[in-house]
C-alpha cells in the first residue's frame, strides 16, 4: 500500500484539493451564490480533484519508469514493488473515477475534469519534455482545476471568470522551471525569471482583494505565502545546486495552499481560508514520507 500512496504523492493531493476549494470560494465573485451556502456537494468535486491528479502523477511516473531507472530507483516502478502495468491501471483508473465523480455533481464540471485528465496525461508523454509549452502545459492543469472548483456554481460563473484560471498557469510555470534543474542543478537565470513570475501571482492577488475591499484579510495570507516561497528560493539562488532546488521545488508545490487560501480571503470567506491554510500543517509532515516531485 506504501508504495502505491507513493506513486499518488498524497501530500500534492492536498494541494489539489485545496485549488477546488478556492475556486468554489471564489464563484461569488461573478454575483452568484456561494455552492458553499446554497448545500453544493462540493466534497463531489474534492474528491474528482484528488483522482485526477493522483492518477496524473502515477502515470507521469509510468511513462518516466526507464528514467528513473538511471536517476531515480528507489522509485516504486524501478525499485520493483509496484510492476509497470499495475501503476497504469491505478494511473487510468484513478483518472476515470476523477471524471465520473465530476459529471456526477454537473455536466460543467465533468468537462472540465476531463479536459484536466487530457492535460495532465498530454504533460506526462509529451509536455514536460518541451521547453516552453511544458510549465504551460502543467500551469494549464492547475488553471482548469482551479475553474473546476469555480463550476461548482454552475456554468454562468466558469464563463465570467474563466480569467482565473490564467494566474495558477503563471505559478505552476515557475515551479515547473525550476524543477527542470532538481537533479542536476540549475541557472540562477531560471531561479530569478521564477521569482519574477510568483511576483506576478501575488500582485495579481492584491488587486483583485483591492477591488473586492478584501484587502486588509488577504495582505496575511499573501505575506506568509511570500515567505514560504522566497526563502528557499533566495537560497537557491545564492547556491544553485540540486539539493536546494529541490527544497525550493518542494516550497512552492506545498505552499500551492497558502496561495489557495489567499484566493479564498480574496472572497472575504475567512473563516474558510484558515481552513484550507489548516491543510499545510497536515501536508507537511506526510511530504515528509513521501515525495512531492
Amino acid at each position: 500500500m506504501k508504495s502505491y500512496l507513493q506513486l499518488m504523492r498524497p501530500a500534492n493531493l492536498l494541494t489539489a484539493a485545496a485549488d477546488v476549494l478556492a475556486g468554489a470560494a471564489l464563484a461569488p465573485l461573478a454575483g452568484l451564490a456561494s455552492p458553499f451556502g446554497t448545500g453544493q456537494p462540493v466534497w463531489l468535486l474534492v474528491l474528482s480533484t484528488i483522482g485526477l491528479y493522483g492518477g496524473g502523477v502515477v502515470l507521469n511516473d509510468v511513462f518516466d519508469a526507464e528514467l528513473d531507472a538511471v536517476e531515480r530507483p528507489e522509485r516504486p516502478i524501478p525499485g520493483g514493488r509496484v510492476s509497470l502495468g499495475q501503476a497504469s491501471a491505478l494511473g487510468v483508473g484513478l483518472l476515470a473515477l476523477g471524471v465520473a465523480l465530476a459529471f456526477f455533481y454537473g455536466q460543467t464540471s465533468g468537462w472540465l475534469a476531463l479536459l484536466v485528465a487530457g492535460l495532465a496525461v498530454f504533460y506526462d508523454r509529451f509536455g514536460k519534455h518541451q521547453s516552453l509549452f511544458g510549465p504551460v502545459n502543467m500551469g494549464l492543469c492547475r488553471g482548469v482545476n482551479l475553474l473546476l472548483g469555480v463550476s461548482a456554481a454552475g456554468a454562468d460563473a466558469v464563463g465570467q471568470l474563466w480569467w482565473l484560471g490564467i494566474v495558477p498557469v503563471i505559478y505552476i510555470a515557475a515551479i515547473t522551471m525550476i524543477s527542470r534543474d532538481e537533479v542536476h542543478g540549475g541557472k540562477q537565470r531560471t531561479l530569478y525569471f521564477a521569482g519574477f513570475l510568483y511576483l506576478l501571482v501575488i500582485a495579481c492577488q492584491l488587486w483583485m482583494a483591492s477591488r473586492a475591499q478584501t484587502l486588509l484579510i488577504t495582505l496575511g495570507f499573501v505575506f506568509l505565502h511570500l515567505v514560504l516561497i522566497g526563502r528557499p528560493l533566495l537560497t537557491a539562488v545564492q547556491n544553485p545546486i540540486g539539493p536546494n532546488i529541490g527544497k525550493a521545488v518542494k516550497a512552492g508545490v506545498l505552499s500551492l495552499i497558502v496561495m489557495d487560501a489567499a484566493w479564498v480571503s480574496v472572497s472575504g470567506n475567512w473563516p474558510l481560508a484558515l481552513g484550507v491554510l489548516l491543510l499545510l500543517p497536515l501536508s507537511i509532515p506526510v511530504a515528509k514520507y513521501f515525495a512531492v516531485t
